[in-house]
This record gives C-alpha cells, sequence and structure tokens, in this order.
C-alpha cells in the first residue's frame, strides 16, 4: 500500500528456546499467535493508534551460526482502518507504536499461553528438561521470565512501498543458510561465514568450522513440522477478508483530487475552456484556438498569437 511499512521482530528467550525446541508445533504456533495478538491490541488502543491494522508474519527459527533462536518478522503497514471502519488512521512519521508496551504484552501472552499449553498436556519434555513435565516445576522454570525484559524490535520503516515486497520475496522462503556463506566442505567439517551480533563493526564478520555430523544436526533443527505455516496473516491481512479490506484501505488512501488548473479561453467564441499546456519543445504556454470534426478542414490559425503568449 502507498505509505510507510514497519518491520517489528518477536524473540523468544533462551529458556523457552528449549522448550520449544521439544514442542516445536506448539510453541511456534504460540508465538504467532501472542506476536500478532500484541500489535492488534496495541494498535487498538486509542492511547497509541485506535486503529485495526494488518501484518505479515513469517517465522525463523536460526540465529546465524544455526543454533536456534526462534522469532517472528512482522511487515505492518503505518496504519490501519479507525475503530468504525470509516477513515484511515497513520501512525507518525518514522514511529509505530512504542517498543516497552509491544515487549510487555508480548511477554504476558506468552507466558500465559505457555502455562495454558501445559495445564491441558499439550507440552511434552525429555533429557534434560524432562523434569518440567512437573506443574511446579515448570512454573517455577518461567516465574523469573516474568520479570525479565523481552527483546521486541522495531527496525526503521522500509524505503518505500516499493521496497516490500522485494523485502519479502528474499526473505520469506530462506533456509537455515545459504550457498553464499558456505566457504569449504571436506571430511574434516564445513566452513561457512556468519555474525557475532555480540561484536560491532567488522568484528562481527567471523568464520566457523563444525563437524559434519554438527554441521546437519544443527541445519535439521529448523526443519519444521509437517504441514506447518511459517507466513501467516492477520487483521486487515487475515485470508477471510483480504481482498475487500486491501480495496478499502486504498480507497482511503487515495489523496484527494487536486484543484483544477488554470484554464484559457478560447479565441473564437463557444469554444469551451480547457487546462493550460506546455510547448513539448519550447515550454511555453500552449493555447486552444480551435476544435473541429473528424474529416474537416481547420479553419486556419490566428494571423498572430494572443499577446504576451509564446505560441512556436
Amino acid at each position: 500500500m502507498p505509505l510507510a511499512h514497519y518491520h517489528v521482530v518477536f524473540t523468544l528467550p533462551a529458556q523457552i528456546g528449549d522448550i520449544a525446541f521439544h514442542n516445536k508445533a506448539v510453541v511456534y504456533d504460540i508465538l504467532f499467535k501472542a506476536a500478532s495478538e500484541t500489535l492488534l491490541t496495541i494498535a487498538a488502543d486509542p492511547k497509541h493508534l485506535g486503529a485495526w491494522i494488518g501484518l505479515t508474519a513469517v517465522l525463523h527459527t536460526w540465529g546465524s551460526a544455526l543454533t536456534h533462536h526462534p522469532h517472528v518478522h512482522c511487515i505492518v503497514p503505518g496504519g490501519g482502518f479507525s475503530l468504525d471502519g470509516e477513515r484511515w488512521v497513520s501512525c507518525r512519521p518514522r514511529f509505530f507504536l512504542p517498543v516497552r508496551v509491544l515487549s510487555r504484552l508480548f511477554r504476558r501472552l506468552v507466558l500465559d499461553k505457555l502455562a495454558a499449553a501445559h495445564a491441558e498436556g499439550r507440552l511434552l519434555f525429555f533429557g534434560q528438561i524432562a523434569a518440567l513435565a512437573d506443574r511446579a516445576a515448570f512454573t517455577d522454570r518461567i516465574a523469573p521470565l516474568r520479570r525479565a525484559e523481552w527483546v521486541v524490535y522495531a527496525k526503521r520503516p522500509f524505503a518505500g512501498p516499493e521496497s516490500v515486497p522485494a523485502y519479502l520475496a528474499r526473505y520469506t522462503h530462506r533456509v537455515a543458510i545459504s550457498n553464499s556463506r558456505l566457504i569449504a566442505m571436506d571430511d574434516k567439517g564445513v566452513t561457512f561465514r556468519w555474525k557475532d551480533y555480540h561484536q560491532d563493526g567488522s568484528a562481527r564478520r567471523k568464520v566457523m568450522t563444525l563437524a559434519p555430523g554438527e554441521f546437519i544436526r544443527r541445519f535439521l533443527i529448523h526443519v519444521l513440522p509437517g504441514g506447518f505455516h511459517r507466513i501467516r496473516h492477520y487483521g486487515l491481512f487475515a485470508n477471510g477478508g483480504r481482498a475487500s479490506n486491501l480495496a478499502k484501505a486504498r480507497a482511503l488512501l487515495q489523496p484527494a483530487p487536486a484543484a483544477p488548473a488554470d484554464t484559457d479561453t478560447s479565441a473564437e467564441p463557444g469554444i469551451a475552456k480547457t487546462t493550460a499546456r506546455a510547448c513539448p519543445c519550447c515550454g511555453g504556454r500552449m493555447v486552444l484556438v480551435e476544435i473541429f470534426q473528424r474529416g474537416a478542414s481547420s479553419r486556419g490559425a490566428p494571423a498572430a498569437p494572443p499577446d504576451g503568449i509564446d505560441s512556436s
């Protein structure tokens, strides 16, 4: 749509990442629902935007070193329908929604949904975290997370609406590592480039070599459960009403008609006024002097142009 689009990233803490590793379908679904509900709820609050918005969310489960790092990237237009649905409400320039408010609601929603999933018996635990099957142990595990700061990151707006499909086209169907990052492969291991985001500048660009088995293990961590949808649409973009919502949004975003330009009276009585046009050769103002039917001959232009008008 012809307006600024924002990029908001919601990340699960490492302590929940361990739980997600054994319960991918359940926890990734919670991540999607909590992120979308957070954006839709805060945007609808009159204290912030007071609008019903739309978003596209894309799940990524990897860090640069192929570690398990579940997070969703959300692409959100900078505005939405007013709560009565009669007008378009735009956010402030270069500011969408307050990140701290988003992170607090996101934290509560994720933890509440996790607790509900545990109570319903939808979570399984193995190995080092098998003890979390006990309700009290699970409650103790997530209790500190209710006081911790969670990461919700709002990136700078896209350069323009044209850049959004370009971003989505190359980003939505990525796998954990692209061929361009691979440097070498032999019996000793796989060498690839990665970024250490704890470092700044050129220091964050590093090279890592993993034994073949470890590289394959890390890569397979990010294979999603069968039938799981890693791209989802919410709000205005939800599948049921997307086409009609987009049509209505574009209609509301249409600029007001421009005021009519100055017109000139034709050189002869009875000829309608028309918008002045520039000569393609000299840039001077052109004046309509006659309108005649197809096949008829012109009565000829005036002997001299009107005073002060270059008609060359």
